[in-house]
């Protein structure tokens, strides 16, 4: 072996030339086994997008989502409204005993038009306030549970999905109440065609999750 800078002859194993000084330890490579681990958030998962090209370096990657598709999340609609009706059901009973809803039906004579008698009030007093106690439930149990560790309702929880901002990230109590307050304009489109482009967009968004800015994954 000899020098590369003066040209003298290196005894084997010598890291120097005795000579002149110069190091001949050729520079140290990195194991592919200490490359950093690389973290893969869920919901996702880790494509390569270029090779390795020197020893030691890198590879880049780029984080591809996994969409859930609109049976899923019918399916975990379903689920989280049998949850709200066991929980709302003994409530709007309760509520019409207190109004006296059942008394003032069964005391109205049979040629009676309802609506014109003085079950009217009662009646429509009992639907405001059902109505209210409806929506305000069903908006804290989707604004709070989409916005909490879990990022998924009960139903959602269940089938093994969440909502997340357009990064992937958790979203806010806030960004959770306008997706859910945005489902009345995905209801308002004829024939469920709002929800149903779940199915078919690109990343499987009704168009309250593209108004909200709110992605459902997989995880």
């Amino acid at each position: 072996m000899y020098c590369s800078k003066c040209g003298s002859t290196i005894a084997a194993g010598s890291t120097f030339c005795s000579h002149c000084g110069q190091p001949t330890a050729p520079a140290t490579v990195l194991s592919p086994a200490l490359e950093p681990a690389l973290a893969v958030p869920a919901g996702t998962f880790a494509v390569p997008v270029q090779p390795m090209t020197t020893a030691g370096a890198v590879p880049s990657y780029r984080f591809t989502f996994i969409y859930a598709g609109f049976w899923l999340r019918f399916v975990a609609y379903l689920i989280d409204a049998l949850i709200l009706g066991i929980c709302l059901g003994p409530v709007m009973v309760g509520l019409a005993l207190t109004m006296g809803v059942g008394a003032a039906i069964t005391s109205l004579p049979r040629d009676t038009d309802a609506f014109g008698a003085a079950f009217a009030p009662i009646f429509l007093g009992f639907m405001s306030i059902a109505l209210l106690i409806g929506t305000l439930v069903a908006w804290l149990y989707h604004a709070v549970l989409e916005s909490s560790e879990w990022q998924a309702t009960a139903g959602k929880k269940a089938l093994g999905l969440k909502v997340t901002d357009l990064e992937g990230a958790r979203v806010s109590f806030t960004r959770a109440s306008g997706r859910h307050f945005a489902k009345i304009i995905s209801g308002l489109i004829p024939l469920g065609i709002g929800y149903i482009m779940a199915g078919f967009t690109a990343r499987k968004q009704a168009i309250h999750d593209m108004l909200a800015g709110c992605l459902v994954l997989r995880s």
